[in-house]
Parts: C-alpha cells; sequence; structure tokens
C-alpha cells in the first residue's frame, strides 16, 4: 500500500478521509508555520492574564465545581498535572488503538487552532508522538461526553507528561516516559490553561463518527451487492428498481442504491429467465427483496445526515474557556456532545435495520418453501446436511443484538461534578455501541453473501449478471461453493474479511460507475 500522504494541521479543515488516514493508516501529521504562530499570539494572552490579581476560569482558578477556588501562582503546575492525573481515572478494556490515533488527531487540531491558549510545544508535542506511533492506553469506559471525552483526553494528556502506559507502533505496551525518552521526546511539564486544554474536548466521539462513516459507505456498497445476488438467487425481480419508479419518491439515497442494484444486476440471464409472465406468475417480490433500496437508502441518507455533522465539528475548536478572536477569555459549552451523539445513536438504527432485512433476506434463500425451487438450507444431501442452516441462526442473534445496541444512549444523563455538569451526553457511549453494531452488520452481510453465493452457484447452468458474478468470484477466493457439509466458520471469518477491508465495495464500485 502505498505510504499516506502527510495531514497538515492549521490551514484547511480536517476531513473524514485526513482522520482515517493518520488514525487508521498511520499517516504522519504536521502543523503549518501560521498555525504554530496564532498559538504563540494567544499564549502570550494567557499569560498575562495569569499575572492578574482578578481570578479567570482555567487559567488561575479550580475546575468544574472548584471554578471559584483561586489558585497561587507557584500552585498552577501543581493544579494541572493533578488534574490530569485525576481526570485519567478510565476502567474497562483497552480501546482500539485507531480510536486512540483519532482522539489525538482532533485534539492536536483543536490545540492548533490558537484558540485553546497552550503553549507551541504542547502542539508539536502532540504532533511528534503521534508520527512516533506512540499511542496512550485509553480504557472503555470514563467519558460522559460532556466537558468532552475527559477521562480518555486525560488519558492522552497523560502520557505526553510522560506518566501512564502507552503502546507503541509494534503494538508493545510500555511505560509512556521509556517511549518518550526512545522518541527522544522531552515530556511536558504543563503550565496554566494547559491541562484544561487538553481535555475539553468532543475528540473521541467524534473521532469515531468519522471513521464510523467511512465504513458504512462500504458497507451500504455491500449491502447492495447483498441484495442484489439475493434478488437475483431467489428469481426476484429487478423492474421494481427502475429509475421511473424511484422517481416517484425523490429520496436521494433511495435512488442512488436502486441504481446499484440495476447495475449489478444488468444482463442477469438468471433474471431473464422469468421475465415472461408465463413462466413467472408472481405478482410481487416479498419486502426484503423489493424494497432493498428504500432502506438501504434511508441509511445512506442517514449517513450523509452523520456525515454533514460531522464536517461542522471537524471545523470546530472545542475548548473551554476559549480565547476568542479579540483576545477574550470566554466560557461556553461547546463541548456537549449532543450533535455528535444524536447522529451516532441515530446510525445505530440504521446498522440495525439494514442488518435486519439482510438476515430475512438470507432466511428466505434457506426456506424451500420460500426460496424458488432451491435445497432446503441449501444443503448438498438434504437430510445428512444441514447446509447453511446455522449460519442464519448465527445471523440472527447478531441482528437481535443489534437492535438492543440500537436504543439510544444520548436520552440519558446522569449529573456528576456535585451537580455542576448536570446534563450530559452520553455521546463516548453511543459511540462504542455503533462501532459494535457496524462489526455486526458486516458480519451479517458476509452471512448474507455466503449464502447468496452458494444460490446463484445453485442455479446453473443459469449464469448470473457480470456484476454479482464478480462479487461471487471474489467470494470465491476465499469460500468454497457447494457442496458437502464443511467447517462453516472459516468462511464467514473469510468472508467477513472481505467485507471489512472494503473488498467487495471496491468490486462493486468498478460494476456501478
Amino acid at each position: 500500500m502505498a505510504t499516506a500522504p502527510t495531514v497538515t494541521l492549521g490551514i484547511d479543515v480536517l476531513t473524514i478521509d485526513d482522520v482515517v488516514a493518520v488514525a487508521r493508516h498511520g499517516a504522519a501529521v504536521a502543523v503549518s508555520p501560521e498555525a504554530l504562530s496564532r498559538v504563540a499570539a494567544t499564549r502570550a494572552l494567557v499569560e498575562q492574564l495569569a499575572d492578574d490579581p482578578e481570578p479567570h476560569y482555567g487559567i488561575s482558578t479550580g475546575f468544574g465545581a472548584l471554578a471559584t477556588t483561586f489558585i497561587a501562582p507557584e500552585r498552577r503546575r501543581q493544579l494541572q498535572a493533578s488534574l490530569i492525573r485525576s481526570h485519567a481515572a478510565g476502567t474497562g478494556a483497552e480501546v482500539e488503538t485507531e480510536v486512540v490515533r483519532a482522539l489525538q488527531l482532533l485534539r492536536l487540531q483543536t490545540l492548533a487552532s490558537g484558540h485553546t491558549g497552550v503553549r507551541p510545544v504542547v502542539v508539536e508535542t502532540y504532533a511528534v508522538m503521534l508520527n512516533a506511533g506512540i499511542s496512550p492506553i485509553v480504557r472503555e469506559y470514563g467519558s460522559l461526553g460532556c466537558s468532552g471525552d475527559l477521562a480518555p483526553l486525560a488519558h492522552v494528556a497523560l502520557a505526553a507528561m510522560g506518566e501512564g502506559s502507552v503502546r507503541t507502533r509494534d503494538g508493545e505496551e510500555v511505560d509512556a516516559g521509556d517511549a518518550l525518552a526512545a522518541a527522544g521526546i522531552a515530556p511536558l511539564v504543563l503550565e496554566e490553561k494547559e491541562g484544561l486544554a487538553l481535555i475539553n474536548g468532543t475528540d473521541g466521539m467524534l473521532g469515531m463518527l468519522a471513521l464510523a462513516i467511512h465504513d458504512l459507505d462500504a458497507l451500504l456498497l455491500t449491502a447492495d451487492a447483498t441484495a442484489a445476488i439475493s434478488v437475483e438467487s431467489q428469481l426476484g425481480t429487478d423492474a421494481v428498481f427502475a429509475a421511473d419508479l424511484m422517481a416517484l419518491r425523490p429520496q436521494v439515497g433511495q435512488a442512488d442504491s436502486a441504481a446499484n442494484l440495476r447495475a449489478l444486476l444488468a444482463g442477469s440471464p438468471i433474471v431473464a429467465s422469468h421475465r415472461d409472465p408465463a413462466v413467472c406468475t408472481r405478482v410481487q417480490d416479498a419486502y426484503s427483496l423489493r424494497c432493498s433500496p428504500q432502506v438501504h437508502g434511508a441509511a445512506r441518507d442517514t449517513v450523509d445526515h452523520a456525515r454533514m455533522i460531522a464536517a461542522r465539528e471537524l471545523a470546530s475548536t472545542v475548548d473551554n474557556p476559549v480565547i476568542t478572536l479579540d483576545g477574550r477569555v470566554e466560557s461556553n459549552g461547546n463541548f456537549h456532545g449532543a450533535p455528535v451523539a444524536y447522529v451516532l445513536d441515530f446510525l445505530a438504527i440504521a446498522v440495525a435495520d439494514v442488518a435486519s432485512i439482510a438476515e430475512r433476506r438470507t432466511d428466505r434463500a434457506l426456506d424451500r418453501t420460500r426460496s424458488q425451487g432451491l435445497p432446503p438450507f441449501l444443503a448438498d444431501e438434504v437430510g445428512v446436511d444441514s447446509g447453511l442452516m446455522i449460519a442464519q441462526y448465527a445471523a440472527a442473534g447478531i441482528v437481535s443484538e443489534l437492535k438492543r445496541l440500537a436504543v439510544p444512549a444520548s436520552v440519558d444523563s446522569i449529573p456528576s461534578s456535585a451537580m455542576q455538569e448536570d446534563h450530559v451526553s452520553m455521546g463516548w457511549s453511543a459511540a462504542r455501541k455503533l462501532r459494535r453494531g457496524i462489526d455486526g452488520l458486516a458480519r451479517v452481510l458476509a452471512i448474507e453473501l455466503v449464502t447468496g453465493c452458494r444460490a446463484l452457484d445453485l442455479r446453473a447452468p443459469l449464469s448470473p449478471a457480470p456484476g454479482t458474478a464478480a462479487v461471487r468470484d471474489l467470494v470465491r477466493t476465499v469460500a468454497e461453493g457447494p457442496g458437502p457439509d464443511r467447517f462453516v466458520s472459516p468462511e464467514i471469518e473469510a468472508v467477513t474479511g472481505l467485507v471489512l477491508s472494503g473488498s467487495v465495495a471496491r468490486t462493486v464500485k468498478e460494476w456501478i460507475s
């Protein structure tokens, strides 16, 4: 794979592709000289305010419910270090490295904005840590999605101070101080305002949203392919996907999905074999076949709404207090994660429903009373072989979990910080469950692929469309065709790998472009 280009901060707004490049593919980052100049200018203002006998929140006061407590100058370094150590209170399983890198990148972007009041050395330290592949160990629980993703961000800041544990580029767990020393990075000694600036952001939930949008773009293309294969192999009709019928209901995502289905099914001998009403007497296909563009399209539109929210957040500076363009230090509520939390929950609903309709298409293929002549469970020797019977059980179990994961996190709120922070977004929790949901969707689609491709092969000597055949041929590189019962799990895992890697989506793109 070609090396991802360097992502430069401080000039253009970050994109979802930038986040994926740095978080998942290890792209390097750089901070523009213009950004460092802005950072230095606002830092000078903070240092002036630090000498002011009047208290300024985050600069010469405590935090949260202790915001009215004045801190003497000689205690402020201790204040900043204590803030980070006390807030690094995460617990539970480790968060994935790609999420941590996204978290680091997005906090770095805010620091480079010049609105947080940190010194240039803080910005530069975060950049070189990313480039050195130093990923602080962040735990599953600790963020309520308000006042920022406090605990996750605090673990990152703690590592920049040379404390706590990190993962190296090769995945080894080491002491943060040792990792910094090996990379030639001096541990940060935080000054006024800096501890607060390092933890007050929605970076974790936003990073997971960006990764989810990227993954769902590929998964929805894959879903169109699995639907096309199911329609074709179950002797469904493509007439319902006609462009003029879609135009009667001008939903953008629906039209895109239907166009993909038409392209994938174009030239199908299987579809042509029953197009004559004298041959096929069915009036309508079942909803799971006929309404695939409506469901997949609604999911696409939901992803596009989430993309809009993500773009706005990627253009944002989230900190409290912030340094304004005219030099004021102002408290604000921009750290509240509601905008991000809502769309994370919305996506979880779409994920569950796309998986649900895919599982129903799979089940139809295995039921001899509904599959239009296919053997029960697509078994080789009916009675002796069980075919893909239990593969559908696996899909059904995943879909059941996805429905539970679709329950929104953002409607919950538990007050914290002695009722100062009395309404929170739970956006981090929404993001965590969405990640599990996306993995589940990929597995359900993989099971539909395994099932649909076997069903296509069982329609021989009739051939599938060139588009669906290309997807089937890709699947056949890791999973065998029809035959006696064999160990099914490795094939499902291998096809899931094709789905998650984007290989299926790339094949689809070749036929819809």
